[in-house]
């Protein structure tokens, strides 16, 4: 077969919006349906990770969208678990809200307590987000542990997140830290399974941000 002759061509500008017509079909051919509150969120994740495991698997808590959009709105903060994430994250879309994104992970000092505390670095900057003075969504991507983290802060009564979206990926506790907060009041956005990643935690934030604007 010559590629050549099926290869579609589309302007630089076109190809998100034209990525996303083709999720749309696809869906369509699969019989899957997305709600209307979730849909952005879900199409965003299977834009960024070409899977469409996700429209399956992506779990919300009630008006977990509209909750987390209002605190954006708010001006609230996003707390990743990897540079990665943050990288990925609209920064300029969240400072028009008043917020910042933050990773604690690569700071010398967490690194330090936690080998003193022989804890991960996660539980060190799960504790330091804690300690924010602003609302904060959680968007965790990569690091089991900081879900644990949170979740044991809650038990103790010492912090209860505003949001949580917990997409990280692997086989060490990951299945069981998200089925945590899957059980939990906090408002939640949750991949059950083993998949996620920084990009999919990124790739949410995002979809979430985009919202927002359009609302504005």
């Amino acid at each position: 077969m010559d590629h050549r002759k099926i290869i579609e061509y589309v302007l630089p500008g076109e190809i998100e919006k034209r990525s996303f017509e083709i999720i749309g079909e696809e869906l369509k051919e699969r019989g899957i349906v997305l709600p209307k509150e979730q849909e952005a969120v879900t199409k965003r994740v299977i834009h960024t990770s070409a899977d469409f495991d996700y429209a399956q698997t992506l779990v919300y808590s009630k008006d977990a969208v509209a909750i987390a959009r209002e605190l954006l709105m708010q001006g609230a903060d996003i707390v990743t678990d990897t540079n990665m994430a943050k990288a990925g994250i609209n920064k300029t879309a969240l400072a028009k809200l008043g917020g910042q994104v933050h990773c604690f992970m690569a700071d010398e000092d967490v690194a330090q307590e936690a080998k003193k505390r022989q804890v991960t670095r996660a539980t060190v900057s799960m504790e330091r987000a804690a300690s924010l003075s602003k609302p904060v969504i959680f968007a965790i991507g990569n690091a089991p542990t900081a879900l644990i983290s949170l979740y044991e802060l809650m038990e103790k009564g010492v912090f209860v997140p505003r949001f949580v979206i917990g997409v990280p990926v692997g086989f060490v506790n990951v299945v069981q830290a998200k089925e945590l907060f899957l059980d939990s009041d906090v408002p939640h956005i949750i991949n059950r399974g083993r998949k996620g990643g920084s990009n999919v935690a990124a790739a949410i934030c995002n979809a979430l941000l985009y919202g927002v604007d359009q609302k504005g």
